[in-house]
């Protein structure tokens, strides 16, 4: 079994381990279609900090994701051109959960040559604020900051045109 499924699976027993009722129901519930995104800043791979409501009045596209997860890095080239088609309507931004591995968040950026922030999470704090267990996790905001749609796994390009079509 190689090392990162080992640490994989590791930290799913740690998380069940550590689980309790209450955060098993806050999970299922987690932020809703409706409720006002929570604000956060974070740094990009640039050092310059990045503040949620700097976009307020501009649709936002916010994907929580990793460096070691299949799914992520499939859904990354789809963001990309999602972003690039998009770039006068919606603002994406990447937010990294990989516990502060820059280099190798770096080095994942340039290999695809993604040109939308990436934003580090290096302590899970705003992974936290939004109740992320699985990843890729994908929330779109409306004008106001406002959740108007939450998604759990991968999503494909037609899903994300699919999903912001009517948003307008």
């Amino acid at each position: 079994m190689s090392p990162k499924r080992v640490f994989f699976l590791m930290l799913l027993m740690a998380m069940l381990i550590i689980t309790t009722p209450n955060d098993v129901m806050l999970a299922k519930n987690g932020l809703n279609i409706g409720d006002k995104a929570p604000n956060f800043t974070l740094k990009d791979l640039n050092g310059n900090k990045v503040e949620l409501s700097d976009f307020k009045g501009k649709f936002v596209m916010i994907n929580f994701w990793t460096t070691w997860c299949p799914p992520c890095k499939k859904e990354m080239l789809d963001i990309e051109t999602f972003s690039k088609e998009k770039q006068n309507d919606w603002v994406v931004l990447a937010v990294n959960v990989d516990g502060g591995n820059e280099a190798g968040v770096r080095q994942f950026v340039q290999e695809r040559k993604l040109t939308f922030p990436v934003l580090m999470d290096k302590k899970d704090m705003v992974a936290n604020q939004y109740h992320i267990l699985s990843i890729p996790t994908t929330y779109f905001l409306n004008r106001e900051g406002d959740i108007i749609h939450k998604h759990f796994t991968m999503l494909t390009l037609k899903e994300m045109r699919e999903l912001t079509k009517s948003k307008k």
